[in-house]
């Protein structure tokens, strides 16, 4: 049986932006707001990433 988070691609992005996050020492919230936007604004122009959590989840896209 497949779980939830395994059908939502959103898992898949959060997985990839927190792989780069995991050792930051932030000396505080704004410190890690603006590096989890900073990592989010390079998946968005990875088009690759994007299309690979989606497929990940084996859904298909009819358009």
């Amino acid at each position: 049986m497949i779980s939830a988070p395994d059908l939502n691609p959103t898992e898949g992005i959060w997985a990839l932006a927190k792989r780069d996050l995991g050792n930051l020492a932030a000396a505080d919230l704004g410190e890690i707001t603006r590096a989890v936007k900073r990592r989010l604004k390079k998946i968005q122009y990875r088009p690759d990433l994007v299309d690979g959590c989606i497929a990940a989840t084996g859904l298909r896209l009819d358009g």
